[in-house]
């Protein structure tokens, strides 16, 4: 298992950098820092302003992994650019499209 993504009953964690005010929404593969752990990079349009930002990465997520957007939520992070994001569902399946998601990137 990866250090970006900790699957759990019924759902799993995501490690996330969110990049707001972006040409596009989208990911952009894994990223490490300076302490070694990894992200799944995101840039979304929306800017870092009344959670919009927030708001955004959560409907990339719902759009990308098929899941309603009530499903996710950000456990920690919501004002900073690192963020862990709790995705609730079937976590192989989820950490499957994630996976995806990253590789593609």
């Amino acid at each position: 298992m990866s250090d970006w993504l900790r699957l759990g009953k019924g759902r799993v964690l995501v490690e996330l950098r969110l990049t707001p005010g972006a040409g596009a929404d989208g990911f952009a593969g894994l990223a490490g820092d300076a302490d070694g752990n990894r992200h799944l990079r995101a840039r979304v349009t929306a800017i870092a302003e009344k959670s919009k930002a927030n708001k955004a990465v959560i409907a990339l997520l719902s759009s990308r992994l098929r899941v309603a957007k009530s499903s996710i939520s950000i456990v920690s992070g919501p004002t900073s650019r690192i963020k862990s994001i709790e995705i609730l569902g079937d976590p192989d399946a989820l950490a499957a499209r994630l996976r995806e998601i990253a590789a593609q990137a």
